[in-house]
């Protein structure tokens, strides 16, 4: 499990957003996959930004759960892009959230996605 002692997020923030009622589980925790899908579009957001195409998720190579989010918590996302290829860009997101009556946040999540750079019939194009 990471630790949150001494932490900054790493990256730029791509996303924020906060955790309804209608994205809780069936034991009143925000869903994973809606975690993940936002974790998601902060990582694509980030990588049509660097290479100015149209870009598709083609892997999650890892993802870990750290802590739980609740009803109400600001939800921030932050990308780094770690490694690019040819037509591939690999991106390290992490997932912090915040209380409204608290002043520090929380890593609940980190994944690393890869994705890559399509042109109009979705081949994948170089990028530039």
């Amino acid at each position: 499990m990471i630790s949150n002692v001494d932490k900054e997020p790493e990256g730029d923030l791509a996303i924020r957003t906060v955790a309804m009622p209608a994205d809780t589980n069936p034991s009143g925790n925000i869903f994973g996959g809606w975690v993940v899908s936002q974790m998601d579009l902060a990582g694509g957001m980030v990588c049509r930004k660097f290479t100015h195409h149209n870009v598709v998720t083609v892997a999650i190579e890892a993802m870990e759960f750290i802590a739980p989010i609740h009803v109400g918590d600001f939800v921030c996302c932050y990308a780094k892009i770690i490694k690019t290829g040819t037509t591939s860009i690999t991106v390290k997101i992490e997932t912090w959230a915040l209380k409204p009556s608290e002043t520090e946040r929380r890593q609940v999540t980190e994944g690393t996605f890869v994705y890559v750079a399509v042109g109009g019939d979705f081949r994948p194009i170089a990028i530039k």
